[in-house]
């Protein structure tokens, strides 16, 4: 059995796909390994000395209603000098990111106790204003029916449908897995 724990918000954003800064970007539809980890490591800080390992969360689902493109002002990294004024200034750019309306998280445990410590907290997607609050009641199911819950999941590990997402950022190692979608994809 699956104790799952059903996380909502209003919106949420997962780091782009790539860490270019493009003019138009999307936030990713997936969770990788690390960022699993990190939500595990918020939830049970006693998992803190643990990296590189996933041992509470058994599965997560994802899903959303839709992509809503909003404008965010940036600045890159470099300063410039005005020669004539002596001043030093940033320049400012404008993206338009693709963020996710009313997201909701599933996460699945294999023992109530994990799912009742986790129902107690809230939680981020990779980005601290973006906040998701757990539901009241923890949703017993099967295998079988937690698979059938509409959303992407990336499957962790090695398969033949494997590709790279990635370099864990608590161990630097790469990160594989393969998609499951049954759901609406944002491209």
């Amino acid at each position: 059995m699956l104790y799952v724990v059903k996380y909502i918000g209003k919106f949420g954003f997962i780091k782009p796909w790539t860490a270019v800064r493009d003019g138009k970007t999307y936030s990713q539809q997936f969770l990788t390994p690390s960022v699993i980890e990190g939500i595990e490591k918020k939830l049970f800080p006693d998992m803190l000395k643990c990296n590189g390992e996933i041992k509470r969360i058994k599965r997560y689902k994802l899903r959303y209603s839709a992509i809503d493109m909003q404008q965010e002002q940036i600045h890159p990294r470099g300063w410039t000098f005005n020669s004539k004024s002596k001043t030093m200034s940033r320049l400012r750019s404008v993206l338009l990111r693709g963020v996710m309306l009313d997201p909701v998280l599933l996460l699945a445990f294999d023992n109530l106790c994990d799912a009742q410590t986790a129902m107690a907290q809230h939680i981020c997607l990779c980005r601290n204003e973006d906040v998701l609050l757990p539901e009241e009641d923890v949703i017993v199911m099967n295998e079988q029916e937690f698979q059938k819950e509409k959303g992407f999941e990336l499957r962790f590990g090695k398969s033949g449908n494997s590709f790279l997402v990635g370099y864990n950022r608590f161990n630097g190692q790469p990160m594989y897995g393969w998609l499951e979608i049954d759901g609406v994809s944002v491209l």
